[in-house]
C-alpha cells in the first residue's frame, strides 16, 4: 500500500499548477493533504473524482483560506474521524483520520510558531496531541500520522543548522518535543530508510532556496512500533512542485 502526505499550501492553487495530473501518475492508495486552505463547496471534488480517489474527506478551518485536512483514498474506509474532539485544535481543522481494515491514517498540520503568541499555542498544541496519541494508541495500535509537523528534527534535516537554532522549527523545545514523541513508539519512516543529508520537504519561496537546496525537511510519516515489519520503502518526492512543500511517501504491507 503507498501513501502520500503533502502540503498542498492551497488545494485549489496547486490544481491550477498540475496537482491532479500528478496524482494521477503518482498513484498513491491514499494521500493526506495539509494546508488545504478551502471548503469542501470551493474543492473541484468532481475532478478529483475522476483522477481516481472517488472517497474524500475534509476538514476545514473556521477561518476562511486557512489551514486545513483532507484524506483522498481509492477505498473506503470503516470509519473516519474529523478533528481530535480538544476545541483549540478542532478550529483550525488540523487532524483527520481514516481507519482502514487493520491500521488507521491520520492527516496532521501541525501548527508554526512564526510569533510569540502562535508558538504558544503550538506548545500547547503539541503537549495535548501527545496526551491525545497516548490515548488513541490503545485503541489503535496500527497508526501512521503523515503530515506537516513545522519541526526539523535533528541537525541533518535542515540547510543550516547553527544560523537556524533560534528560528521557530528548529527551536531545542520544539526538536525535543518531536524526538520524545518519536521514542513513544514511533518510526521515522524516511530515516528508517534513509540516512543521507541534504534530503528536505520544505524550501522558503526567498532567495531561490529551492534551487539552491536550503530546506528543511518538516514533513514526516510516523508509523507506529508495530508496524515496524510491514515497513517497504519511504522516500521524498522533491521533484513535484505544486507547492512550497514536496510530497512523502510510504510503502506498506
Amino acid at each position: 500500500m503507498r501513501i502520500i502526505s503533502y502540503n498542498v499550501n492551497g488545494i485549489r492553487a496547486a490544481i491550477t499548477k498540475g496537482f491532479l495530473e500528478w496524482l494521477t501518475q503518482a498513484n498513491p492508495d491514499v494521500i493526506c493533504l495539509q494546508e488545504i486552505k478551502a471548503t469542501v463547496d470551493q474543492i473541484d471534488t468532481e475532478a478529483i473524482t475522476k483522477a481516481g480517489y472517488p472517497f474524500q474527506y475534509y476538514f476545514s478551518a473556521q477561518k476562511k483560506g486557512y489551514s486545513g485536512v483532507a484524506i483522498l483514498s481509492k477505498t473506503e474506509p470503516k470509519n473516519v474521524v474529523y478533528g481530535t474532539g480538544i476545541t483549540s485544535m478542532d478550529l483550525e481543522g488540523r487532524n483527520i483520520r481514516a481507519d482502514f481494515e487493520d491500521f488507521s491514517i491520520m492527516s496532521l498540520y501541525l501548527p508554526s510558531g512564526t510569533n510569540f503568541d502562535r508558538l504558544e499555542h503550538k506548545f500547547n498544541y503539541m503537549d495535548e496531541f501527545q496526551s491525545y496519541i497516548n490515548t488513541l494508541k490503545l485503541e489503535i495500535p496500527n497508526l501512521i500520522i503523515g503530515g506537516d509537523y513545522n519541526i526539523c528534527h535533528e541537525a541533518i534535516d535542515i540547510h543550516d543548522p547553527i544560523r537556524n537554532a533560534k528560528v521557530s522549527g528548529f527551536l531545542p523545545e520544539e526538536r525535543r518535543w518531536l524526538d520524545g514523541f518519536m521514542k513513544s513508539g514511533f518510526i521515522d519512516s524516511f530515516r528508517h530508510f534513509n540516512k543521507e543529508p541534504h534530503q528536505y520537504s520544505w524550501w522558503s519561496y526567498r532567495a531561490n532556496a529551492r534551487n539552491n537546496n536550503k530546506g528543511w525537511r518538516i514533513d514526516y510519516h510516523l508509523v507506529s512500533e508495530p508496524m515496524r515489519s510491514r515497513l517497504k520503502r519511504a522516500v521524498i518526492l522533491s521533484e513535484a512542485k505544486h507547492s512550497d512543500h514536496c510530497p512523502i511517501v510510504v510503502e506498506i504491507d
